[in-house]
């Protein structure tokens, strides 16, 4: 594809096509949110039609794709909005996104560790309830420091 040819695809994903309704059935989420993404900051300006309304463009429900991904992290609203206006501010503030996204990985990685080791305590209780008295204890932490057993 030529780059005129991805320049107008990229202006096409720009284009204001769908009312609020149509972008919150889109992503999942309500209008009342969308709305407030927009108040704070956390969407760019989205586009009006000729009588006021809001109109999104695939390009924010590609961005709305994109909270939701870094919501499910656990990352804050704030340091989404951080983000969102390092995106505004332009190429320069690339080393700091990436320093964001590691961070936030390596949160997300220490998460699924944590709930693998859920898992092998429930796998392990559940062995014990069903009756199997050869169910494995689990190689994880316990917390019996604080006095709870598990």
């Amino acid at each position: 594809m030529s780059e005129a040819a991805y320049q107008v695809a990229d202006g096409d994903r720009e284009r204001p096509r769908y009312s609020i309704g149509e972008a919150a059935d889109r992503s999942g989420l309500s209008r009342d949110t969308l709305r407030w993404y927009e108040r704070i900051g956390l969407m760019n300006y989205i586009g009006r039609d000729h009588a006021g309304k809001r109109r999104f463009s695939d390009r924010d429900l590609e961005w709305l794709a994109l909270i939701g991904r870094l919501r499910t992290t656990g990352m804050s609203v704030a340091d989404m909005v951080r983000y969102a206006e390092l995106v505004r501010e332009g190429e320069s503030t690339v080393p700091e996104r990436l320093e964001m996204f590691r961070n936030t990985r390596a949160e997300v990685l220490a998460k699924i560790d944590e709930l693998r080791q859920t898992v092998a305590v429930l796998d392990h209780k559940i062995g014990l309830y069903a009756g199997q008295t050869s169910a494995a204890k689990p190689a994880a932490r316990t917390q019996a420091s604080e006095g709870i057993t598990i």
